[in-house]
Order: C-alpha cells, then structure tokens, then sequence
C-alpha cells in the first residue's frame, strides 16, 4: 500500500517540479525579452493593423510570401544606385525581418512589429522625394516579380504612400 503512496507521491512532485520549471522558464524568457522599441513623440504607427486586408494578405503569401519578397526587395535595392547608399552598410536580415514585419502587420497577418516607427528609422539619412520614389519604384518591381496581384500592391501601397511625409526629410 505505501509503495503505491510513494509512486503517487513521487508522480506528484515530478509534475509540481515541471510546473516550477516552466514557471521559471516564461519569467527568464520574459525578462530576457527585447525591450519595446520607444517611439517618436507624435510619429503615427508605423504597422497600423487592417484586418479587413486579411485577403490581400494571403495574395502576398502570407508571412512565407512576405519574406520571400524582402529577399528579392533586398536584393533590387543593392543593385540601384539611387538605393544601394542607403542599404549597402546596413543589417540586411534585420531591415528584411522587420519589413516583413510591419507589412504583416498593416495587412491583418497578426504579427507584431519590432522596429523604431518611421521618423527615428529615417532621421540619419538624409531621404528627399526622390529617394522615396525610388524606393516605392523598387518595392512595385520586387511585387511584380513575386507575381503579387497589382490590386493587392495598390491596397498596401494606399496604406503605406502617407508614410512619405515621416521618412522624406531633407
């Protein structure tokens, strides 16, 4: 009878051991978590969430498909004179995995984005009108050939054309 006791016991206090563990798991993971990325007083969300764009989403191929786009953005970026300046001594993974990021997120696919909002990411860098059309002229040939939709590059591009009056400052 005791050994059973015992077996109920230790089976018991295993599964109490794995609770703490787990409990002391989220805190560590918690505490080592990167701090939220502080914002410019009065800059507008950089990622506003539309849900309603939860179909144009998956015509980008939802996250898979957003990735696959920052590669080839990346790439045509590198290989533009008017852009490699701005992106060649920069982090490319970064910049591809917080773009994904933020069009994820400004297109209902649920995922959070980590970067600075729009003027703090560009106040260094000196970007005039042109630069910005350059760059919206590289992203619609990086969507092109992706095969994304045209509709579903206007919807986001809709969304992302005012963003031109917190990254244009020179």
């Amino acid at each position: 009878m005791f050994q059973n006791v015992d077996f109920r016991f230790s089976r018991i206090a295993v599964l109490l051991a794995a609770m703490l563990l787990a409990s002391a798991s989220s805190v560590v993971l918690a505490q080592s978590a990167p701090a939220p990325v502080e914002r410019t007083p009065g800059a507008a969300d950089p990622a506003p969430p539309h849900p309603e764009l939860a179909g144009v989403f998956e015509d980008f191929g939802g996250r898979a498909g957003l990735d696959a786009l920052m590669d080839e953005f990346m790439t045509i970026l590198l290989a533009d004179p008017r852009m490699r300046p701005f992106f060649e001594k920069v982090e490319h993974d970064r910049v591809k995995r917080q773009l994904a990021e933020q069009f994820c997120a400004i297109l209902g696919g649920g995922c959070a984005y980590s970067g600075r909002d729009m003027v703090a990411a560009h106040a260094a860098h000196g970007i005039d009108r042109a630069d910005f059309n350059a760059l919206v002229e590289d992203l619609q040939i990086a969507m092109s050939n992706r095969g994304i939709p045209f509709r579903a590059q206007n919807k986001l591009l809709a969304i992302l054309a005012p963003m031109h009056r917190e990254v244009i400052n020179r």
